[in-house]
């Protein structure tokens, strides 16, 4: 399917720019801004293009038959959102899963405009001990920005701040949303 991806991605117009750090196999993957559902399909055509392995988490009934097959074919993890789990602890459980696992996630948390970020990323990275990897999903450009790996600090605000100038100016889909 790589080929496939790279042809459809290329004759949309994309472009990659950076070095995918393919010799980490675990890492919680940042795609900033989500302002779309076509942000899910540039994701997917994104990976298709790198040849990497990228994971991503949805509601578990996403999960079941005959779409589950689908989802979980392109990598992805169903979650059960039972109000009271905690969310952090289920999700960084996953790294000791797998021999490979790099959890693509929104730090938006919605594809609303947002002032800041959730945390749920930033927390599960510093549980897991892996790292923090920003890619930029910019539609004005047509370009995803794969920025250099971040290490959680535990020093939040000082750490969002850092990882939030990466993504200063890139416009989503819906560019009001960004």
């Amino acid at each position: 399917m790589g080929w496939l991806s790279k042809k459809i991605y290329k004759a949309l117009g994309w472009h990659i720019r950076g070095r995918f750090p393919s010799e980490v196999n675990k890492m919680v993957v940042i795609a900033v801004p989500h302002t779309s559902w076509h942000d899910f399909y540039m994701g997917i055509l994104f990976r298709g293009t790198l040849g990497e392995r990228i994971n991503f988490l949805g509601k578990k009934e996403l999960f079941k038959w005959p779409f589950g097959l689908f989802f979980r074919s392109l990598g992805g993890t169903p979650l059960n959102r039972i109000k009271g789990q905690n969310q952090v602890e289920q999700i960084a459980a996953l790294f000791d899963t797998e021999e490979i696992f790099r959890l693509a996630l929104s730090p938006e948390g919605t594809r609303k405009k947002v002032e800041t970020w959730k945390t749920g990323f930033y927390y599960i990275a510093l549980k897991a001990q892996v790292p923090i990897l920003p890619i930029t999903m910019n539609f004005k450009d047509k370009e995803h920005h794969i920025g250099s790996l971040f290490y959680p600090t535990g020093d939040i605000s000082k750490d969002m701040l850092e990882l939030r100038l990466f993504f200063k100016n890139i416009q989503g889909k819906i560019p009001e949303k960004s």
